[in-house]
């Protein structure tokens, strides 16, 4: 490389630039400058109160702490099940059968289906009294469930979450699974491993690079999704599936507290990179040891 490409570099560098200062340097810096005053909207300056939010939302009668836990439950179990039902999904279709090619065109549907529309299905679907799956049960005599109450709200918002993202596990999985050479196997069934021996000692360390990347994307996908949980249950009901972007649009958007709005969303930003640096460190730290 030498100077006279530098033109050529920048040139096709500045765009991608300009659009990274404009939608994530700007809007960040305007969010942690919020952070630190008392505004009632976005369109007013507000007063600079200093660290005055930060000591409100990390206080104890702050909702907080509750919503990070619920946060954390919402992310981990979604994250978990996406990762098993995914990998296992991934693993059926990497072998050569009929129909194969059908059914990976099939596994992609709802990863496509544009997120309102498959929320907005999955109310329908659910909804206590009208809902089609409450109708069949109905009629075969196993009474209404209701998905929404206090006890289920948590495990429908995970489980729509799940049948929506788990194609994704299922491509980068199953794209992984295609580099793996077909050596390794045959010569562990010549050794006599069998396909659990086979995962473990094969598929599990091959694809540890791609487990880390679906883990690391899923978590901060999920830490901070906001339309199904808002779509599904709107933080209710008695706000047990209140997550922190639920809080986040409360807060600033119905509460017109826009500088507590602001701080939850910068502690959120600050404890999810300080989650992926922890966990980034933790795998790379047991490579080194291996």
């Amino acid at each position: 490389m030498t100077r006279k490409d530098w033109p050529f570099i920048g040139a096709l560098t500045l765009p991608g630039l300009v659009l990274l200062t404009s939608f994530i340097a700007v809007p960040l810096f305007v969010i942690v400058q919020y952070s630190f005053r008392s505004a009632r909207s976005f369109s007013a300056e507000g007063t600079f109160v200093g660290l005055d939010n930060y000591r409100y939302i990390l206080g104890s009668d702050s909702p907080f702490y509750e919503a990070l836990y619920l946060t954390l439950v919402y992310a981990g179990g979604s994250v978990l099940l996406q990762l098993v039902v995914g990998v296992g999904i991934a693993l059926v279709l990497n072998k050569p059968f009929w129909g194969n090619g059908l059914l990976r065109g099939a596994s992609i549907v709802p990863y496509i289906i544009p997120a309102i529309v498959a929320t907005l299905a999955w109310r329908w679907i659910l909804d206590p009294e009208v809902g089609i799956l409450n109708v069949m049960l109905s009629t075969l005599g196993l009474g209404n469930i209701n998905f929404f109450s206090p006890s289920m709200a948590m495990v429908t918002v995970i489980g729509v979450s799940v049948w929506a993202w788990t194609p994704f596990v299922v491509i980068v999985f199953l794209a992984g699974l295609q580099t793996i050479p077909e050596e390794l196997y045959e010569s562990a069934r010549v050794d006599g491993a069998g396909a659990i021996r086979q995962f473990v000692s094969i598929t599990l360390p091959m694809m540890k690079a791609v487990i880390v990347t679906i883990l690391v994307l899923r978590g901060i996908w999920m830490f901070s999704k906001f339309d199904v949980v808002h779509l599904l249950t709107a933080g209710g009901p008695m706000n047990l599936t209140r997550t922190l972007p639920i809080l986040i649009y409360e807060e600033a958007f119905r509460n017109f507290n826009v500088g507590e709005g602001a701080t939850i969303a910068v502690l959120s930003l600050i404890l999810m990179l300080i989650a992926i640096l922890i966990f980034l460190k933790l795998t790379s730290s047991r490579d080194s040891v291996r």
